[in-house]
């Protein structure tokens, strides 16, 4: 499932031609018709993914860091694409959203569909393709920080993300 996932981003980030990073989710999101709205949520809730009207919308917690930001639009992203119907069938807020809800699982990083998304939201920030493009161009060294640093900047995503990604490739 993992792997379908990786794959349903792969073809999102083929279609984008990208000569390099970093991959644009924002612009993405806009080409798949879904709107991001950034609302400042309480400091635990990244996002969520949600339908009004039938139209998908990703809410992004406007506190939090812009690397962080783009994971979770990354991630919901992950939910529109793979689990729409799941959100159609998700948990009424009222008369017009619709959104997966988090529980205590999502966070232990057990939910199929939260391994998913992530599965999705790596893939789609941090193509191998690109990941090894990058490296190939520039000679360095995978066990200097600061070397790391600037790779995961190229990217816009987090050191950790960035370092996790690389034991993935």
């Amino acid at each position: 499932m993992n792997e379908s996932a990786k794959e349903q981003a792969r073809m999102l980030v083929d279609k984008l031609g990208l000569k390099g990073p970093p991959v644009p989710v924002e612009k993405l999101a806009k080409a798949l018709g879904v709107r991001i709205e950034y609302t400042p949520f309480d400091d635990e809730l990244s996002g969520m993914a949600f339908l009004r009207d039938g139209k998908p919308i990703i809410g992004v917690n406007s506190k939090h860091h812009p690397n962080r930001q783009r994971f979770t639009i990354a991630h919901e992203l992950g939910h529109i694409v793979l689990h729409r119907s799941h959100l159609e069938n998700a948990v009424l807020i009222d008369k017009s959203k619709n959104f997966i809800a988090r529980d205590p699982t999502s966070a232990q990083g057990i939910d199929p569909l939260e391994i998913q998304a992530n599965a999705f939201a790596s893939e789609l920030l941090l193509p191998a393709r690109l990941v090894r493009q990058v490296l190939s161009e520039s000679a360095g060294d995978l066990h200097d920080d600061d070397y790391l640093i600037r790779l995961a900047q190229r990217f816009r995503v987090s050191l950790t993300a960035f370092q996790i990604r690389l034991e993935q490739i």
